[in-house]
């Protein structure tokens, strides 16, 4: 036997749980099933559960769940306490592959089934907690987002309600009324985000430094920071790259040639909080985004691609300056940066001017 691994399949209320165990012809068993609340009390039945099936215990057991919400949260958090090494996955990704396996049915048992063999067969990255601090940024900047939608909504009614063929007086003032109010909930957020970052004098120091840059404000570094636990796990730019969503796919075949755009398979929240910092770099013409907007233009002539590919370097830069705790200088051109999208080890260029 060379691994154990449990599927959990985690609702709102219930967790099935399956155990099973991989041998050296890569043949997979299951061992046992249950299922429990969950809940505090339902999480010690299934560590208790664990412990009994785990018969054989120095061969390593890993458990694997999807990340269903923030129903799977506290579980996670208790097991990872308990010691356990475990892995959470997007949905889509844990579908695609129990598709891949011909699984005609689904229900919960099934798929904690199909999750523990997907444990037993697969190297998976293991899951980190959030850390407390940035949990509640991504808290409140998930929020600034929510009522900034909430606000656009209000204000589209409006301007239909206004201009329709008859006008009710008292829908125009609630819509005025609601607008007025979501605006001072979303500037109390935005003090709110303020202070918190500087609860934590080193987060405070690093952000100024990257704020520097002309056009980029604390509320974008903040939600790249809120969402991706500081760049705690990240180890290069290309992975950072990936989360967001800035990887480049290529539909090319034989003699098609399909467009060549990004993936859009990662974290939406930072694509759209580097919408408008990518026109101010343009408006502003910083250094060295207007050059790259100026190139990427001139080849293809398709302006939104230009304010991507600028988002994508801006990203990196972030990444840059926070792992190398530096201040933005615009008189100074960070070699990082090239070496963060081509994956290479940090430290291995140094600061030079322009």
């Amino acid at each position: 036997m060379l691994k154990y691994s449990v599927g959990l399949d985690i609702s709102a209320r219930t967790i099935y749980a399956c155990i099973s165990s991989i041998d050296a012809v890569q043949r997979v068993s299951v061992k046992s099933s249950c299922k429990i609340d969950n809940t505090l009390s339902g999480f010690k039945q299934l560590h208790q559960w664990i412990t009994k099936h785990h018969k054989q215990k120095h061969i390593p057991l890993v458990v694997n769940m999807e990340a269903t919400g923030v129903y799977y949260e506290n579980c996670a958090m208790y097991l990872f306490k308990q010691g356990y090494s475990l892995s959470v996955l997007l949905p889509n990704k844990a579908k695609k592959w129990l598709q891949s396996e011909g699984l005609k049915s689904k229900n919960d048992k099934i798929d904690a089934q199909g999750l523990a063999k997907m444990g037993a067969e697969k190297a998976l990255e293991l899951w980190q907690p959030t850390a407390e601090y940035y949990y509640q940024l991504r808290a409140m900047t998930r929020q600034h987002q929510s009522l900034q939608e909430s606000k656009t909504a209000a204000n589209n009614q409006l301007h239909a309600e206004e201009r329709g063929m008859y006008k009710n007086k008292m829908v125009v003032k609630q819509l005025k009324q609601q607008i007025n109010f979501i605006e001072k909930q979303i500037a109390d957020l935005e003090t709110a985000i303020e202070a918190h970052i500087a609860l934590n004098k080193e987060v405070a120091e690093k952000v100024d430094g990257i704020c520097k840059i002309k056009g980029l404000g604390v509320l974008t570094v903040a939600v790249i920071l809120a969402e991706t636990n500081g760049f705690i796990l990240f180890k290069n730019g290309p992975q950072l790259i990936s989360y967001a969503g800035y990887d480049v796919v290529e539909n090319q075949s034989g003699s098609h040639e399909g467009k060549t755009k990004i993936s859009k398979k990662g974290n939406s929240r930072i694509r759209r909080i580097l919408h408008m910092p990518a026109f101010n770099m343009v408006r502003y013409k910083q250094k060295p985004f207007i050059g790259l907007y100026e190139r990427t233009l001139e080849k293809h002539g398709l302006k939104m691609k230009s304010y991507v590919a600028i988002q994508k370097k801006l990203l990196v830069l972030i990444y840059s300056l926070w792992k190398n705790n530096a201040a933005y200088d615009i008189n100074y051109r960070n070699k990082y940066t090239r070496e963060l999208e081509q994956g290479l080890p940090l430290g291995m260029a140094s600061i030079e001017a322009n």
